[in-house]
């Protein structure tokens, strides 16, 4: 019998519920070599039995048993007034059902309610009840909240919700209005029904906080409607304004010339390079980042925002900072001729663009020269100006020199090659959009985020060295089943992918250059994007597939990135920089950290991309029956998404509007083809648009296609009619399979076709 066994696992989990990660229960059984790929079957086909389930990424529990201490949604209230709630796994909720037993130990917080969440420990008898005892009672969820547009009525009004996942309106009777006046902004909950059955709800507005003419309400509705914290309590402003750097001995770094390089408008700058040849060819690089953990200490006001907010969050018009301006763009921004407090790394590089060796520092330096990008390029580029021009030779010249080095070691490593254009949108005076522009990728660009990168990486190996706590950057290799989805698409272009090896990147970067410039470049990008995991922090190092790198850690953007912060912390403890560095007490909790940082990070996507596609339907709505060139971005079996040329907007193309033809969704190709022709629309097909309606509340935009399909690949036209004659016609509504033939005439749209959410975008540059 081959080891380890089912049984043996059940066991250990059983004596151990401790013990709930692959790396934990492998460690635990003192599983080695050969044996962990039984160990990760064995645990899939008990997930798929039912006798364990997935409470994380990488962690399991016994169905009937739940962890001793963990994450609890509390959903709802018995007859006899019993409290009930189950434990909360990234896949939702999870395990038997848990009653309130109280607070743990000295916890004084109020008692939780139904909706509420908290952090319990958990403890029950053998065939007895299981009970949560609350350690920390976390805020009240939100999803019972709508956020909408109110209008009024003769008696009071309703609640339009802004998002397409909510399809409620809420009835706001005249005592619930709270003032709101017609086509205001408001956050609204519902009320309790008591005997009330039919028709919408009643509901009571929260709070008032626009107005849905305001050019700039676009970002508000997504700060709302996404629990983005805003507004600073008084303490940490307090804080923030009186708050005077850890006095703590430092190198002192003000005689080298470090530079900022950032976006023309940035207000904060948290990182400088500089770089110097070397006698034997190679390179000397420092990179300087704001002392953050000088100015925000452990415990503080500062600290506990900072760990809330998690991040800041950046929408196209304004920046959700995670610290206060005093702060962010103040105290420890890396200003031009000022002294600032910073933790540098000084690293050393072969003439090959290999890392020799590094070393960290705490420091003051003062910056020569806050630069923006196009400004740094155009001096390499032989038009300098300004600052500029006076560092180019002593400066910029050399950081070009030392970045070519380094570009030949990233390029040796080969990193996934996916450079997906970003677009931002440009603003008047008046917060009105006047344009829509596609960012411009510079080699002052892919500098900075090559020396920043080998800074992380520096930070993750001199953290393991010393035996410290790190907070990963971790980025999965690609799941089997999306390796497995892959290969099926790439086969019905004729095209193989190997099934069964652990992917590489070097791999996707060779399919990626074969088919640059060719008709499925667009295609393939798209689903070599989606193929993807989604890089997260951890307290455990899965490596970073993305960047092709075995350690990887954020030490780069403190003052935006509570990550970052909890890094520079750790490797001040690890090098006894001062008293400020990381306590026993936060070392426990970076498995908590690292979930609640990775929660927030998805948060702040989810509402920059909200906000950014009701901006462009905004730019869009007085542009109704205009035609626009696009490239299928998605395919389901409702329809198909297609993202307008120059804007970067995602419209949608309900199936029913195609054709007469019978359309059915071919999940392994991405693609819907009609039953009889074969005749197909894919995923990146470059198609021609009509505009067809704009809901800016919402964000949707609905198309018609104007393009003809393409005639079906060879091969599959033949096989796809064979299927179709086998299983006869498709079922569902008119007969239509995914969508039944559409009305005659002209194709009439309601705002309400429009899908819950959109094609899944891409990662951004969050590495």
């Amino acid at each position: 019998m081959s080891f380890p066994d089912r049984q043996t696992v059940l066991d250990f989990l059983k004596e151990n519920p401790g013990a709930t990660t692959k790396a934990e229960i492998a460690r635990g059984l003192k599983v080695k070599g050969h044996e962990r790929a039984i160990l990760r079957d064995i645990l899939k086909e008990l997930e798929e039995e039912g006798k364990l389930e997935r409470t994380g990424k990488r962690s399991f529990a016994q169905a009937d048993r739940p962890p001793p201490s963990g994450l609890v949604e509390f959903t709802r209230v018995t007859k006899d007034g019993d409290l009930i709630g189950q434990c909360v796994g990234d896949g939702g909720l999870f395990g038997p059902e848990l009653i309130y037993g109280g607070p743990s130990g000295k916890n004084r917080s109020r008692a939780p309610a139904k909706g509420d969440r908290a952090v319990c420990k958990i403890s029950g008898r053998e065939g007895g009840e299981w009970r949560a005892y609350v350690i920390t009672l976390l805020e009240k969820r939100v999803s019972e909240r709508i956020v909408g547009v109110y209008e009024h009525g003769p008696r009071g009004g309703r609640v339009i919700p802004a998002s397409r996942k909510e399809r409620r309106e809420l009835i706001i009777q005249e005592a619930d209005r709270k003032g709101a006046k017609d086509g205001d902004l408001v956050l609204a909950e519902p009320k309790p029904q008591g005997k009330r059955q039919y028709g919408p709800p009643l509901g009571v507005v929260k709070e008032i906080f626009g107005h849905v003419n305001d050019p700039r309400s676009a970002s508000l509705i997504a700060i709302y409607a996404h629990d983005i914290p805003v507004d600073f309590p008084e303490a940490v402003l307090k804080e923030a304004r009186e708050k005077q750097p850890a006095d703590v001995p430092r190198t002192d770094l003000r005689d080298v010339p470090l530079i900022t390089i950032d976006p023309v408008d940035a207000r904060d700058h948290d990182d400088a390079v500089w770089a110097e040849a070397m006698d034997d060819g190679g390179w000397k690089v420092i990179v300087a980042i704001a002392d953050v953990a000088a100015y925000v200490t452990e415990g503080s006001a500062l600290d506990k925002e900072a760990e809330k907010r998690g991040n800041s969050t950046y929408f196209p018009d304004r920046v959700v900072p995670m610290l206060p301006f005093e702060l962010s763009a103040d105290a420890c921004s890396l200003r031009e001729g000022e002294d600032r407090p910073c933790m540098a790394v000084e690293m050393i590089f072969s003439k090959d663009g290999h890392k020799k060796r590094h070393r960290f520092l705490r420091a003051t330096m003062r910056s020569a020269a806050k630069l923006a990008y196009e400004e740094a390029q155009a001096a390499i580029d032989g038009k300098p100006g300004g600052k500029a021009g006076e560092l180019l030779e002593t400066v910029l010249k050399p950081l070009w020199g030392a970045y070519a080095a380094v570009a030949k070691a990233r390029d040796q490593r080969s990193p996934l090659d996916l450079d997906m254009p970003e677009r931002r949108i440009q603003f008047n005076a008046e917060g009105e959009i006047t344009g829509i522009v596609t960012k411009e990728r510079l080699e002052a660009h892919r500098l900075i985020e090559e020396f920043m990168i080998q800074a992380n990486v520096a930070a993750a190996e001199t953290l393991e060295a010393k035996n410290s706590p790190v907070m990963y950057r971790v980025h999965d290799v690609p799941s089997d089943t999306k390796i497995a989805a892959f290969a099926d698409f790439l086969q019905t272009l004729d095209m193989k992918w190997t099934v069964g090896e652990r992917p590489q990147t070097h791999k996707f970067n060779r399919l990626l250059a074969e088919i640059r410039g060719g008709d499925y470049e667009g295609m393939i990008s798209q689903m070599v994007l989606r193929t993807q995991a989604q890089a997260v922090y951890a307290d455990e190092n899965l490596g970073h597939f993305g960047l092709n790198l075995a350690k990887y850690a954020h030490f780069t953007s403190p003052i935006r990135r509570y990550a970052d912060l909890i890094v520079h912390r750790a490797l001040i403890r690890a090098h006894e920089f001062g008293p400020d560095g990381l306590s026993e007490r936060t070392a426990a909790r970076m498995e908590e950290i690292a979930s609640h940082i990775s929660m927030t990070e998805r948060r702040s996507m989810a509402a920059e991309r909200d906000a950014t596609d009701r901006y462009l339907a905004i730019f869009l709505a007085d542009r109704v029956g205009a035609e626009f060139e696009g490239r299928i971005t998605g395919v389901t079996p409702a329809g198909l998404f297609v993202a307008l040329a120059g804007s970067g907007a995602d419209g949608f193309v309900p199936i029913s509007s195609l054709s007469d033809e019978y359309w059915i969704h071919d999940a392994a190709a991405v693609a819907v083809y009609a039953r009889g022709s074969g005749k197909t629309f894919s995923m990146g097909q470059i198609v021609r648009v009509r505009l067809r309606e704009v809901t800016p509340l919402q964000g949707g935009i609905l198309l018609e296609m104007i393009s003809d399909p393409l005639p079906a690949p060879k091969g599959r036209a033949a096989a796809r009619q064979a299927i179709t004659r086998e299983s006869g016609p498709p079922r569902g509504r008119g007969g239509g399979g995914v969508g039944g033939p559409p009305r005659r005439g002209k194709p009439k749209f309601d705002k309400r076709t429009l899908p819950k959410s959109g094609p899944k975008k891409g990662k951004g540059k969050r590495k």
